[in-house]
C-alpha cells in the first residue's frame, strides 16, 4: 500500500465522519468493490457508534498510524464515535483489536430503526451482513399478512424485518443453533411476539418434511453461504433448493433468492430457476446499498425476486 491509497482512505473516512450515521448502521468505506486501487482489502463500518475496520490481508505498516491519527481529528471528536475496532480477517481465529474506546463483547446496533445484537472482538462475522440492508428493507415492505420461510437464517435478520413488516408467521431454518439463539435475541430486542416465529436448527437437505409441515409459504428467502464445508456448495446444491420451491409456495408465492459469491453472476440464478422451477418467473434484481460500490455489477451481491 502506497501513500496515495492511504491518503484516499483518510479522505473518505474524514468525509464520512463529518456526517456520521448516528444511531444507525452503515458501511463507511467499501474497498472490496475494487473502486479504489490499493484499498481492495479494507472495509470500514459504522456500527451505531463503533467504527469497525476489517482487513482481509496483512496491511501496510502505515495503516495503524493513520487510524490512530484519525482519533485526534475534529471529525472523529465531533462524530460521537464510541470506539475503534481493528479486525484481521486474514488471520484465522484472530480476535479483533480495540484501538480506542471501552471494549464491548456485544453491542446493539440499529438498522432502519430495527435493533440487532452483534458480537464484537471474538468472532469474525459479527452477526449482520450490511450489504443486505436493502434486501431486509424489501422484505419488511412485502411481508404484511404473509407466511415467510427464511432459509439459511443465520441470526434471523430477514425474520426481524418480516415480523416488523406485519408477517403473520416466519419459519427460520439454520443448522447453526447458536445463530438461531441470537435470532431470538434480535426478535426480543424489537419486542416481537415469539409465538409468530419458529426456529428450526436443522440441516436443510435432511429436513424438507419439517419445512413443508409449516407451509405453504407466501414468501421464501434463500440466502446461503457460497460454501459451507460438509453442508452446502453453491454450484452443486442451489439447484436442489430451487426444484423444491413449487411444493413449498402458496398461490402467487414469491421468492427472494440471493448469491454473494463475486464470481457468480445473476444469470446463475435466472437460468437455474428456469431449469428447476419454470413455474417461477424472474421479476427484478434488488439494488445494492449505495455504500457498497463495485467496479462490476456482476460481482456485487445478487438478490433476485421471482414470482409464481
Amino acid at each position: 500500500m502506497t501513500d496515495a491509497p492511504l491518503a484516499t482512505l483518510r479522505q473518505h473516512l474524514l468525509q464520512a465522519l463529518h456526517n456520521p450515521p448516528g444511531d444507525e448502521t452503515r458501511r463507511l468505506f467499501h474497498g472490496r468493490g475494487r473502486c479504489w486501487p490499493g484499498l481492495e482489502q479494507i472495509t470500514v463500518d459504522w456500527l451505531s457508534g463503533i467504527v469497525l475496520v476489517m482487513l482481509f490481508r496483512e496491511p501496510d505498516a502505515a495503516l495503524r498510524p493513520l487510524l490512530l491519527e484519525l482519533l485526534d481529528t475534529p471529525e472523529w471528536q465531533a462524530s460521537g464515535a464510541r470506539g475503534l475496532l481493528l479486525q484481521h480477517r486474514y488471520v484465522h481465529g484472530s480476535e479483533s483489536e480495540w484501538l480506542a474506546g471501552e471494549e464491548q463483547a456485544q453491542w446493539t446496533i440499529r438498522e432502519d430503526g430495527l435493533r440487532y445484537l452483534l458480537d464484537l472482538g471474538s468472532k469474525q462475522n459479527s452477526g449482520l451482513f450490511l450489504d443486505m440492508r436493502l434486501g431486509r428493507q424489501w422484505v419488511r415492505q412485502q411481508a404484511a399478512g404473509k407466511r415467510v420461510l427464511n432459509l439459511f437464517a443465520y441470526t434471523c435478520g430477514f425474520s426481524v424485518a418480516a415480523i416488523a413488516g406485519g408477517a403473520t408467521r416466519v419459519v427460520n431454518l439454520d443448522m447453526a443453533r447458536a445463530a438461531l439463539t441470537r435470532g431470538r435475541d434480535n426478535h426480543r430486542l424489537n419486542l416481537h411476539d415469539l409465538s409468530q416465529v419458529e426456529f428450526l436448527g436443522h440441516e436443510l437437505f435432511k429436513s424438507w418434511g419439517k419445512v413443508r409441515k409449516s407451509g405453504p409459504y407466501d414468501l421464501i428467502i434463500i440466502d446461503p453461504p457460497s460454501f459451507q464445508k460438509g453442508s452446502f456448495a453453491l454450484t452443486q446444491d442451489y439447484a436442489r433448493i430451487l426444484r423444491r420451491l413449487p411444493e413449498l409456495l402458496g398461490e402467487r408465492g414469491t421468492v427472494l433468492a440471493c448469491v454473494n459469491d463475486p464470481d457468480t453472476g445473476p444469470d446463475f440464478l435466472i437460468a437455474g430457476m428456469a431449469a428447476e422451477a419454470p413455474q417461477l418467473r424472474f421479476v427484478e434484481r434488488l439494488d445494492n446499498p449505495p455504500e457498497f460500490p463495485d467496479i462490476s455489477p456482476e460481482s456485487g451481491l445478487k438478490a433476485l425476486v421471482f414470482e409464481l
